[in-house]
């Protein structure tokens, strides 16, 4: 644990002289992330809602000039320092590479972006060999970023975090996402089978941040019938490597098209197996 706290500070530091390739890239999107999770709070706290140049994508689906700014940087500054890399992003961008790809929602949250719900936040993954190599997440909430490399645990910032031992469904705290893609009924059904096992929840409007609560042992589950890829794979790296139990798709399958997503305490694995 003492090391990976140690390997974590250097990560946040600008001068590494061993980096491997992952570590590299960890430590470009953290930066990354928390410069463009800072810009976009601070254009939103000094900005009325209404110059947001707010687009309707779809029913509750909306995109701002500060998603398709926000990703563009994103893209940029990781392809000027990873050349080679693909990039897809939620807001178009999409570029095959020779290497793994970057896997961007740039404002993951909208919403409650726009309405001042500061759920919201900045998720990057990178994919490489059909894996999930690195994860990382800017939470407006807390100022802070989670980050996972595959192997090496999970961090909030400088501190390791670790999912809940909750054991009892009684006590547990589940977060719940819902897309327009899926039947309400589905959403309804499975609101039921939480009330009726005791188990207190809440719906977010941010994929990514429910899994770092997940994380962080805030939350005992996030649970959503269908999302994309750039919603979950930062995420789904970072519940897994804080010892969350992680059920979803293939990620080649997830690339392609979505899909859902349970991530809980290890303990609560079996008795929310139905979601799975």
């Amino acid at each position: 644990m003492i090391a990976n706290r140690r390997k974590e500070h250097h990560l946040m530091t600008d001068s590494l002289p061993h980096r491997t390739p992952v570590e590299a890239r960890a430590a470009a999107a953290i930066d990354i992330a928390r410069q463009v999770g800072r810009w976009a709070a601070r254009h939103r706290a000094e900005n009325d809602p209404l110059s947001l140049s707010v687009e309707n994508k779809g029913p509750q689906d909306f995109v701002t000039e500060v998603d398709r700014r926000a990703e563009a940087e994103i893209r940029s500054r990781l392809l000027a320092d990873f050349a080679g890399d693909g990039f897809l992003g939620e807001e178009g961008g999409n570029l095959a590479g020779s290497r793994g790809v970057w896997v961007v929602d740039p404002i993951d949250g909208t919403t409650n972006y726009i309405r001042g719900f500061r759920h919201w936040g900045v998720s990057i993954a990178y994919v490489e060999d059909r894996e999930i190599r690195l994860g990382v997440i800017y939470d407006a909430a807390q100022d802070c970023v989670f980050h996972a490399i595959a192997g090496e645990g999970a961090f909030r910032d400088a501190a390791p975090i670790r999912a809940a031992a909750t054991r009892d469904p009684a006590l547990a705290i589940a977060m719940l996402g819902h897309s327009r893609r899926t039947r309400f009924e589905d959403y309804l059904s499975v609101s039921r089978r939480l009330h009726d096992l005791g188990v207190d929840y809440r719906r977010m409007g941010a994929a990514a941040i429910g899994l770092v609560r997940v994380a962080e042992g805030a939350a005992d589950l996030y649970y959503e019938r269908h999302l994309n890829s750039w919603d979950m794979l930062a995420g789904a790296l970072i519940a897994r490597e804080a010892g969350a139990h992680v059920a979803m798709a293939p990620v080649e399958t997830l690339l392609a098209q979505g899909g859902g997503i349970l991530a809980c305490a290890p303990a609560l694995a079996e008795g929310f197996s139905f979601l799975a």
